[in-house]
């Protein structure tokens, strides 16, 4: 499978730093940021600093190091937004849109980690 990445995604350029974000946490291999138009009351967007189209292409291609480090970079996350299970918390949904049918919307891979709220059933009940 071919993965064409696209490096004038808006993820692409806020790597670059052509366009801001609302940082909240970083690491070598990965950045996380909150959503612009979020979700729920926690909503950050946790992206690989690397040039990967999806969750199946990082999967695939990243190194061990990259994906140990967005993983970790993740926990991070969870911890300090207050929606990881330590310490009484309730959870939350991690969601990574991928292609036309998972309705993705940039194409640069990006784990959605929402919380705050129940977040409902994951998709409607189908008849």
């Amino acid at each position: 499978m071919a993965f064409d990445y696209d490096d004038t995604n808006i993820f692409a350029r806020i790597l670059r730093g052509e366009i801001p974000c609302d940082k909240v946490a970083e690491s070598d291999h990965a950045l996380a940021f909150r959503d612009i138009r979020p979700q729920a009351p926690v909503h950050v967007l946790v992206i690989p600093k690397g040039r990967y189209v999806s969750f199946d292409d990082f999967a695939a291609n990243a190194s061990d190091a990259e994906i140990v480090d967005f993983m970790r970079l993740c926990a991070r996350v969870c911890e300090s937004e207050g929606v990881g299970l330590d310490g009484g918390n309730q959870g939350f949904r991690a969601i990574a849109n991928t292609g036309p049918h998972g309705v993705q919307e940039v194409p640069h891979y990006h784990l959605h980690i929402l919380g705050g709220r129940v977040m409902g059933p994951m998709l409607p009940r189908q008849g």
